[in-house]
This record gives structure tokens, C-alpha cells and sequence, in this order.
């Protein structure tokens, strides 16, 4: 049954409130914790018990740090990797363009900086070379370097590792893995087909942290000590909110941890970066994932593939200066590039139909460093799995973006080993893919066969999913603080939506061209500010303009809005329905 009755808001959205079960749990905690009925409505829907609530609350690294040989292979390449450092062998750290595989590289390279050891960085060009490690790069490296460590890639690499010929190659990833593995001296991949998928949801960042936790643990053994791994821990947060890991287990402690280090500004990178980015205020996983990543991603992108690693590895305040300036730039580039394929491949997607299990579009010469970005939005406009597809010369690049329940990448997989693809690979909710032109329309359609398989087909339009209702006497600056306790937000763990009911639009403008800023509240009682962004690409902006004194129920996230010093709530309006 549609929460408040709304089967259709505004929006054009159902509205689905909490189950019986999640308010009876919820109820169960408010009795147990005397916690505020919101954040129990949070804890609830994420299936904590009441005794655990106070451990959930506060989750630290001590509490829910996994063993790192609990991953196969882990002991041996932390071994290999002091062996390299011990004997001042030559290193080279091969890693992925985005943000995980430039957090990775950075980690590795202050990590072996701290233990006097100095790596080369290699980040293989997006567009001439493609994902991950190939034959000409992997074997020119072996030639000058006695250990290589592919970082957020490699996997899948088995003829680029056996290129590597008198090299040994460590692989530290978390992509997922076939059935055989490719002959390295060590594949560290919590998705590797002979894990037990315990700690399937840790990005590649997270893999390389507790190798170094390992290597950490095997010098102490022997009676020294390793460098400051909590001081590192911006650089797994950052990486775990970027790359839409889910937000559970370790996960949440290393976010919480990280944000806390970020918050210090001792990484001269990310302070630079955070700075003209006009960032002014301690980091939250909102601008993780939304004010810095996609200017670390903007080099691998469309630009200079190693800037973003080269960003968060530097100690010099000057070239962090360079580099973030470059990036920032790079990153509005990319934002006109992304708006011009975005629209031609959301029109294609009308003239496929949306209505299937599969939203996809391919065309001439999109840039394939924005597919990614563009298939996310498609994602987002039909609730359906999606590819967007870039050509050039007869071969296509394209990426896939997934939505919750759809596994995306052992189906593109399953294309790769049908011979439908050149070769494709990913993760269940994010994939990426090389295919020749003339078997774009037959691949796209035997991807949409499996995934009709696990329901995509039967998907709705996106629901707006909801926690309860609040009034705005309640939404105080203490209860949002109380209700970040049970943070971070992110992937797999999405942030509260509350529903103020039977609200009085007291002013409401638009701003700049699409943007919406509202006064509501009850009449003569508290007032709070709201901000919908996009509203008028919708008749969600102009119906509350033009409200005409009408009561609305207003749906969205509440958040602290910060300004001259002072701090009060405002929603973040996603959606409305009349009354």
C-alpha cells in the first residue's frame, strides 16, 4: 500500500513507506535505546538489533576490521612487497584512471615513500589503451621493474600478465573474477570466485589497506614498526564513497575514519583540490562523491590519465596547486561533453523503449570517458540497467551502470565468453565493455535476455522510498546530528527521506533555471527552509509555485545548511503531493 495513500506524487512516484516489521523494530528500539523515533526508524531499516544499536552508532576499525588473510594470497604478496622494499628492487604500481584506482596508487606510493622506497606510477591511457593492464605496457614495464602491483585492475588480465615476463606481478583488485585466474605471483580479490563474497562490498582501495595492514602486522613480527596507516585512511574513505561501494561493514568505519583525517587537511591534494572546489566546510560523503571525485576522475576521463593519482600522492603544495587546477578545468570540460551525449543517448533510449529489461544507446564519436557518467543518468531517467556505448573506427566502448537487485557484470561477462564482446568485465552494479560495431544491437539484446532473467523487465518507475513522518518543530540542527550518528550515507545504506505532511507553502521562487527554493510549515507554527534542485524539469516546481495556498505533502532528506557562521535545517526537497 502507497505511503499517505501518494500512488502517484508529482514526481509521477509511488510513495512506499516503511513495512510492518521495519515499524514494529523501529518501536522496539525507540523502547530499548530511548533514541529519537528517527534514528530508530533508520536502525531499523537497516536490520540493527537493539543490543547492537550503541556498537552500530559508533562504528570503529577495532570492532569491525577484517583479518587480512582471511583473503587468499593476502600473506603471500604483503611478504612479496617487504621482500622488494628489504632488497630496493624496482617497483612499479599499475593502476585503474578513476578515483579507486588513483586512491590505490596513492596509498601504495606514501606507504612505500614512509619505508624510503620510491614506485613508478603507470595509469594506462582510457581512450589508446583501455581498462586495465595490456601486453605492450605490462611487458615494457617488466623490462625495468622486478615487481609490478596492479591496483583496482588485473583480474581479468591473463595474457598482459604473462606479458610481464621477468617481472612478478601482484594483483590487488576487486573486480569480478572468472573461473580461471590469470599467473601472477598473487591475486588479492575479495570477488575472486573461491572467496566466500564476505567482504565482496570493500572497493579496491580497502584491498590495498589491509595489505598494508598485513605488511604491517609482518614487520612487527619481525621487531619493527610500519608507517601510520590510520593517517591514510582519507584515501580509503574517498575511494569507497566514489566508487558507490556499499556502505556496510568495515565500510562505514572507514568513512567515518577517513572523513575525520580529511577533515585534518594534512593531505596537500585533496586540501588544494577541496579549495577550489570551494569546499568550506569538514568533508561529508556528499562531497566525496559529488564535489571531488568527479574532479579526480576528470583526468582519466578526458584528460591526462595519472593526474588524480599523481594529485593525492604529492607532497608538494605547489604541484598540488598545478594539478588541482588542472583538474578542476578538465572537470568543466567534461561537463559539456557529458550534457551533449547525455541528450542524444536519453533520446535513443526513448526510440529503443524504456520499457524493457535493458535501457541502452551507442552513437559516433561519444567520448568514452563520459558513457560512464551519461549510463548513470539514463539509469536514474528509466530505473533500468544501463549501457551507453561511444564508437569509433568500428569498435565500440561503453560502460554499464546498474540499479539495486540487477547483477550487471556476470552477464557482461557471460557476453565477453560468448564471443559477443571483445571483452567486458565489472562489478555487479557498475560494467564496462569493448565491442565491434556490427554487434552492438545483438549483444544489447542477448545483455537484455539475462538481465529479464533476474527481473529487470518488471521493474517499475522509481519508487521514492521513505522512513516516516517529521514536522518541522522537529527538525532540529541536534536530531540531524543524532541522525548522522547512523552514517555515512551512501550506497547500500541510503540516506533518511522524511515526509512533512499537510504543509503551507509560505514562499516559493525559482532559481536559476531549473532550481526551486521554498518556506513551508504549519500555519502559525515552525517554518523551514527547503531546496529542490532540478524542480522544473518536472511539475514538481511549477505546481508549488503556483500553489495557490493549497496544503502539500513534502518528501525529501533534511540536512544542516551552513551560512555566516550560523547552522540551521533545511530539507532537500525530492518530491511533493497535493494533500
Amino acid at each position: 500500500m502507497a505511503f499517505l495513500g501518494i500512488e502517484r506524487s508529482l514526481a509521477g512516484r509511488a510513495w512506499i513507506g516503511p513495512d510492518v516489521a521495519t515499524e514494529r523494530a523501529a518501536e522496539a528500539l525507540a523502547q530499548f535505546t530511548q533514541l529519537p523515533r528517527p534514528v530508530c526508524q533508520i536502525l531499523a531499516r537497516m536490520g540493527v538489533p537493539p543490543n547492537a544499536a550503541e556498537t552500530y552508532l559508533s562504528p570503529t576499525l577495532r570492532d569491525l576490521m577484517p583479518d587480512p588473510r582471511s583473503l587468499r594470497d593476502m600473506e603471500t604478496a604483503a611478504t612479496r612487497i617487504l621482500d622488494a622494499v628489504r632488497k630496493r628492487q624496482n617497483i612499479t604500481i599499475f593502476a585503474d584512471y578513476d578515483v579507486d584506482g588513483g586512491s590505490s596508487a596513492a596509498l601504495l606510493i606514501t606507504w612505500l615513500r614512509a619505508m624510503d622506497t620510491s614506485a613508478t606510477l603507470y595509469v594506462p591511457d582510457r581512450i589508446d589503451e583501455g581498462y586495465g593492464p595490456n601486453d605492450e605496457a605490462m611487458a615494457r614495464l617488466a623490462a625495468s621493474h622486478d615487481l609490478i602491483i596492479c591496483v583496482d585492475c588485473g583480474t581479468l588480465s591473463h595474457g598482459p600478465i604473462a606479458a610481464a615476463k621477468g617481472a612478478d606481478v601482484i594483483v590487488l583488485d576487486h573486480h569480478l573474477g572468472a573461473e580461471t585466474l590469470p599467473d601472477a605471483y598473487a591475486v588479492v580479490n575479495p570477488n575472486r570466485q573461491d572467496e566466500d563474497g564476505a567482504l565482496a562490498h570493500l572497493c579496491a582501495a580497502a584491498v590495498v589497506f589491509l595489505a598494508l595492514v598485513e605488511a604491517g602486522r609482518q614487520l612487527r613480527e619481525a621487531g619493527t614498526n610500519g608507517p601510520d596507516l590510520m593517517a591514510m585512511l582519507d584515501l580509503v574513505g574517498l575511494a569507497t564513497v566514489a566508487d558507490v561501494a556499499p556502505l556496510v561493514g568495515v565500510n562505514r568505519a572507514f568513512v567515518r575514519q577517513g572523513l575525520k583525517v580529511m577533515a585534518r587537511r594534512d593531505r596537500v591534494g585533496l586540501v588544494a583540490l577541496a579549495d577550489i572546489a570551494g569546499l568550506d566546510t569538514a568533508p561529508t560523503p556528499y562531497h566525496l562523491g559529488y564535489l571531488l571525485g568527479p574532479r579526480i576522475n576528470a583526468g582519466g576521463r578526458i584528460g591526462q590519465a595519472d593526474l588524480g593519482a599523481r594529485l593525492l600522492a604529492t607532497t608538494d603544495p605547489h604541484e598540488a596547486a598545478a594539478l588541482a587546477e588542472r583538474l578542476n578545468t578538465l572537470n568543466a570540460e567534461r561537463r559539456e561533453i557529458e550534457a551533449h551525449v547525455r541528450a542524444e543517448a536519453i533520446a535513443q533510449c526513448e526510440t529503443h523503449g524504456t520499457d524493457g529489461a535493458l535501457a541502452w544507446a551507442a552513437g559516433p564519436g561519444w567520448h568514452p570517458g563520459v558513457v560512464g557518467i551519461v549510463a548513470s543518468r539514463v539509469k536514474e531517467a528509466t530505473n533500468r540497467p544501463s549501457i551507453v556505448i561511444g564508437v569509433e573506427d568500428g569498435i565500440g566502448k561503453g560502460s554499464g551502470r546498474s540499479v539495486t537487485g540487477i547483477d550487471l557484470g556476470a552477464p557482461i561477462q557471460r557476453l565477453a565468453a560468448e564471443g559477443l564482446l571483445i571483452k567486458g568485465g565489472g562489478h555487479k552494479m557498475a560494467a564496462g565493455l569493448t565491442v565491434e560495431a556490427d554487434k552492438i544491437e545483438p549483444a544489447m539484446e542477448r545483455l537484455s535476455e539475462l538481465l529479464a532473467k533476474q527481473g529487470a523487465d518488471a521493474l517499475g518507475p522509481a519508487d521514492l522510498r521513505l522512513d516516516g513522518v517529521l514536522m518541522p518543530g522537529a527538525a532540529t540542527v541536534e536530531l540531524l546530528n543524532q541522525i548522522d550518528a547512523a552514517g555515512p550515507f551512501g550506497a547500500g545504506a541510503s540516506a533518511p527521506r522524511y515526509v512533512f505532511t499537510g504543509m503551507r507553502i509560505l514562499q516559493a521562487r525559482r532559481v536559476g533555471e531549473a532550481h526551486l527554493k521554498l518556506t513551508f510549515g504549519e500555519p502559525g507554527g515552525p517554518r523551514l527552509d527547503a531546496i529542490a534542485f532540478g524542480a522544473f524539469d518536472s511539475p514538481l516546481g511549477q505546481a508549488l509555485v503556483d500553489h495557490g495556498g493549497a496544503p502539500f505533502h513534502l518528501a525529501g532528506r533534511i540536512e544542516i545548511n551552513s551560512f555566516r557562521g550560523r547552522q540551521s535545517v533545511q530539507l532537500r526537497l525530492e518530491d511533493a503531493a497535493r494533500a
